[in-house]
């Protein structure tokens, strides 16, 4: 595992084992950094798969080592994926994955929206649909713009949406998609223990489009 240090691009870059078959770049949720064990978790299951994965922190955690992100910043989130993905292409072999654990899901597929060739799939872990308790204020207002290939997997009691909620939400995105439900996991994925190579696998056959 390599640090990496430069060009705004803070991260750790996991080198792929084995036959070569893609890229991830990977990113936190808002109260997180890139070392997280669940962003850890994924990365060596990726890695060990043929990835080359950059785990990488936001912009806005790169200011500083504490507190939430700010709505007024979250082009700058954006802006910091672009450069990790077209860092991770000039590395990585094949298909570049542009993931995130909440927070950092959401501006990935926003970026996407924006953009629809930033990467070749998205994976997107716990995709925070709505504040708890808060049904209404849906963050959708861009998937009818999503066609970049989704994988998203959540916890079953994640109160940042639930299947029903996500299910009718994800009516809304016209590019491929699939949706991976983690039985009585929360917002976290902590818990139950999970085989995150199957992950690897589904997220293997979003890009091939089998």
């Amino acid at each position: 595992m390599e640090t990496i240090v430069q060009d705004g691009i803070r991260g750790f870059l996991h080198a792929a084992e084995g036959d070569a078959r893609g890229g991830l770049v990977l990113t936190h949720g808002a109260g997180a950094n890139c070392q997280t064990a669940l962003l850890v978790a994924v990365s060596e299951a990726f890695a060990k798969n043929g990835f080359a994965v950059l785990r990488c922190d936001l912009a806005f955690r790169q200011r500083r080592p504490h507190g939430p992100p700010s709505p007024s910043t979250a082009a700058a989130d954006r802006d910091g994926l672009r450069a990790v993905v077209a860092y991770l292409r000039e590395r990585a072999e094949g298909a570049i994955v542009l993931g995130g654990h909440s927070y950092g899901g959401r501006q990935a597929t926003m970026l996407a929206a924006e953009e629809p060739g930033v990467a070749d799939a998205l994976l997107l872990l716990s995709y925070p649909l709505h504040p708890p308790n808060k049904p209404a204020q849906l963050r959708t207002a861009h998937f009818p713009q999503l066609r970049t290939p989704a994988l998203f997997v959540s916890g079953t009691k994640d109160p940042f949406g639930s299947p029903e909620e996500l299910r009718a939400a994800l009516e809304l995105v016209p590019g491929r998609h699939e949706l991976r439900l983690m039985q009585n996991a929360g917002h976290d994925l902590k818990r139950p223990a999970f085989d995150w190579g199957e992950i690897v696998a589904e997220t293997v056959r979003l890009i091939s489009g089998s």
